[in-house]
């Protein structure tokens, strides 16, 4: 069995929540000694520039900006869609630390090692 894990975030603004949970799951994977990836896509990708996530609280859980930093500390990994960023206008030199922009081939090349794969 592999000990690979994606989180795929496709919210930030737009729902807090899932953004929230989403961090919660990716480190408590990290924690078991889980290879983690979170990969930012879709809305998710606004989390990866230096900022965006700072104002992000929900009620009963750690500041997302706090669960960030928590999960490079631990060892993740943080992947961003490239087309997504794009899409979206987003400033590379502004990047959160431990992110790097990604195509997709990147991605399905980690899957097809076996990672399973939860998205929020």
């Amino acid at each position: 069995m592999s000990k690979k894990l994606v989180v795929s975030v496709t919210h930030a603004h737009n729902d807090p929540d899932k953004a929230t949970v989403a961090f919660v799951v990716a480190n408590a994977s990290v924690a078991s000694g889980q290879e983690t990836v979170v990969f930012l896509n879709v809305e998710g990708a606004y989390l990866a520039e230096q900022g965006r996530a700072e104002d992000i609280h929900e009620e009963g859980f750690a500041p997302l900006k706090e669960l960030m930093d928590q999960f490079i500390e631990a060892g993740g990994k943080i992947w961003v869609c490239s087309p997504c960023f794009k899409k979206r206008h987003l400033d590379e030199d502004k990047l959160v630390e431990g992110a790097t922009i990604v195509g997709g081939a990147k991605l399905v090349e980690f899957l097809s090692q076996g990672a399973a794969c939860i998205t929020y």
